[in-house]
């Protein structure tokens, strides 16, 4: 059977068994949506909150990033898997200790504050959208590549399917859809790689084929004028800054903290973070394996080839707008060389003989296509792509309904609401942001990894210090908490408008203060979050008694049972 064929069969099995989970999941209560009725054991909640943590951006884009980026690449390996080791110990197990529904809800809480709650409430749905924006397009990709529609009609078509089992069954459907993504997304990245790396190194272990094709491709690239693979290329201050931002952007998500929630104990939050280490582990020691195995294939495939005699999948790709060849020279022979081929206007550049534009996103999806392998392993790794996209898509979808139904609505607006309204309020948010998370899916401000990158370093400067201050700090109190959010958030997101031309920026690389990029800039948002509001809080009243002692009996409780929720 064809790929066509192929990927027609595996997405409808998976959305059919999506849909069915959803059906059989079906809540009927507010515990159940937001937080699965706090039921699910550490192993399936580790594997839940892997799913939900790679998206698309793992799954499709880190690896494209790795295979162009080399060394500088490595970034992403080093902040997300670090973010989830500070995740573990200095969040999960305390916000799961206090016992609350969502982020918001601890903040407002926490610091005793209305305007904070909804401060905090209105920055969970920023950062949700960004980060959604990403996972949307990611499904767009695949669809417009594999079942032959445009990018739009994906993004479409994914948007539909969230909403579906999102509103049906909250939290609860949800967590055990994403359990059989995670089985979907790991063997649709495990098994090609295993192949490819059969095919060029002999050795089944991509991590070690790896150690045999690094030095070839070093050598290639210098060939063709580009830097070494391995050399770096970013400054040192801007790789430190970009890591750290992953890390504690990571830590400061807020779908990603809502799923330590669901679990029974304090003791099931934190080994749920050390089951998500090791599921997680397996994509990610096996990605820069795959990307160094798509590079040198795509350059031995594409590069000093005649137009004319490019492999069928090319042409195929070619079709997407996502792979493109501008002949320079008119001499009908595909040259890859540094530089880009196509100005932003999608003019040609005359500056660089390059004459071949790849997305970052296509690698994943396309590589198993230019080594030659089966329809079904190629269609395999798109429904794996479509598993990654959707089940971090559905987690934002539930943060966004929990910070717009639960912390605004039922919180400040209309407290004496009923089950019965604050479950349909849920659902009713679900809906209108999926519109929204459709609309931002189609109009991205970059790709994959680059618009996901953009809210980490938006959680990093927010959230991460709001929460790690209001469970370590007790002095700090809600003048502080604002003020630092308020100056942090508010830099962050300044800096990231204004250097990203996509979203009407004017600034230039050679403006970037001290060259750190937007991908970096959470880091001084961090610290400027953390600086302002620790000198603030000094200068005004501390936070009442009771406040001082709810912290200390988050970080020193007196009795053993599990935390109940409020």
């Amino acid at each position: 059977m064809s790929v066509q064929v192929w990927t027609y069969i595996l997405v409808a099995v998976t959305f059919g068994l999506y849909i069915g989970i959803a059906f059989a999941t079906r809540v009927k209560d507010t515990r159940s949506f937001y937080i699965a009725g706090q039921g699910i054991p550490p192993l399936w909640n580790g594997m839940a909150i892997a799913a939900d943590w790679m998206s698309a951006a793992s799954f499709l884009s880190m690896t494209g990033l790795i295979a162009f980026m080399g060394y500088d690449g490595a970034v992403y390996l080093m902040g997300w898997t670090g973010g989830y080791v500070l995740l573990a110990l200095l969040l999960a197990p305390f916000l799961r200790r206090f016992g609350k529904f969502t982020v918001p809800d601890f903040v407002g809480d926490r610091y005793g504050s209305d305007a904070l709650r909804v401060l905090a409430a209105l920055t969970a749905i920023l950062i949700s959208f960004v980060y959604v924006a990403g996972q949307m397009r990611g499904v767009g990709v695949v669809f417009s590549r594999f079942l032959q529609v445009d990018i739009s009609t994906g993004v479409i078509i994914g948007v539909l399917m969230v909403f579906l089992y999102a509103s049906m069954s909250g939290m609860k459907g949800i967590t055990w859809t994403q359990v059989t993504q995670y089985v979907v997304l790991i063997l649709a990245f495990l098994i090609p790689s295993i192949a490819i790396s059969l095919q060029q190194t002999g050795n089944p272990l991509p991590q070690l084929g790896f150690l045999n094709v690094v030095g070839d491709l070093d050598a290639l690239q210098r060939e063709l004028g580009f830097a070494a693979y391995t050399a770096q290329t970013k400054s040192t201050l801007d790789i430190f800054c970009i890591t750290m931002a992953l890390m504690v952007g990571t830590a400061g998500l807020p779908h990603v903290i809502t799923r330590f929630y669901t679990t029974p104990t304090v003791r099931d939050a934190r080994t749920s973070a050390i089951y998500a280490i090791c599921f997680i582990a397996l994509l990610y020691t096996t990605a820069p394996a795959l990307a160094v195995f798509a590079k040198t294939n795509l350059i031995g495939s594409l590069n000093d080839r005649p137009y004319a005699e490019a492999p069928a999948w090319f042409k195929t790709w070619e079709a997407t707008k996502l792979l493109s060849f501008t002949d320079k020279n008119g001499d009908g022979v595909i040259q890859y060389r540094p530089g880009n081929a196509l100005n932003a206007d999608k003019t040609p550049n005359a500056d660089s003989a390059n004459e071949l534009t790849i997305d970052n996103d296509i690698m994943v999806l396309a590589t198993p296509e230019v080594a030659n392998l089966s329809p079904f392993i190629i269609a395999l790794v798109a429904a794996g792509g479509l598993a990654a996209a959707l089940s971090t898509a559905s987690g934002l979808l539930i943060t966004v309904s929990g910070a717009v139904a639960h912390d605004i609505y039922y919180k400040l607006i209309n407290p004496n609401a009923s089950e019965a309204a604050r479950l349909l309020a849920g659902r009713i948010t679900v809906g209108f942001a999926s519109i929204a998370a459709g609309y931002f899916g189609i109009n991205p401000p970059g790709f994959v990894a680059q618009v996901v990158a953009l809210a980490f370093g938006l959680a990093a400067a927010s959230f991460f210090p709001l929460l790690v201050l209001g469970i370590f700090d007790k002095r700090m109190n809600w003048q502080g908490a604002m003020s630092g959010l308020l100056i942090g958030l508010g830099f962050t997101l300044v800096y990231i408008v204004n250097f990203t031309p996509t979203l009407g920026g004017r600034g230039t690389p050679d403006d970037l203060f001290l060259g750190i990029s937007t991908q970096g800039i959470g880091t001084l948002g961090m610290l400027l979050n953390v600086t302002v509001a620790l000198i603030v809080s000094r200068l005004t009243p501390p936070p009442p008694a009771a406040t001082q002692d709810l912290v200390e009996g988050v970080r020193y409780p007196s009795g053993a049972g599990a935390a109940q929720v409020h």
